[in-house]
């Protein structure tokens, strides 16, 4: 395979189902906010969009998955992301898109089926 390709991914988390306070992701459910990697999930500390800190992004910082996209689940709805956020993704060179938690969980299923580097940060609804 060429130095420029990547081998494609054997496994790959889906975000099948959300809703309040729960996600079900590749048949696993989770009963807090997640961190959805192209290749393993987590739970994230993260219980309202207010209450977030830079560092509760160093997980996405410290990927050797090399991520380029971080879709951010804000909850029931979209919200600005604000510079004291934005600032250590962009210096480390992934763009954050804010959305609704919803919005988030379908875009990262459809990135990833197009082999981006994608990670989701999906606050569970309340």
């Amino acid at each position: 395979m060429p130095a420029d390709q990547q081998a494609p991914r054997e496994v790959y988390q889906v975000v099948e189902a959300y809703g309040t306070k729960r996600f079900r992701i590749s048949g696993e459910v989770y009963e807090s906010s997640v961190l959805v990697f192209p290749e393993r999930t987590i739970a994230w500390n993260v219980a309202r969009f207010d209450d977030m800190k830079p560092a509760d992004f160093e997980p996405i910082l410290e990927s050797a998955e090399g991520i380029e996209i971080l879709l951010l689940g804000c909850g029931e709805r979209m919200q600005l992301v604000s510079q004291e956020l934005r600032g250590p993704l962009r210096a480390a060179g992934v763009v954050i898109e804010p959305m609704d938690t919803g919005a988030a969980a379908r875009t990262f299923n459809l990135l990833l089926s197009e082999d981006r580097q994608v990670a989701a940060a999906l606050i569970a609804l309340s």
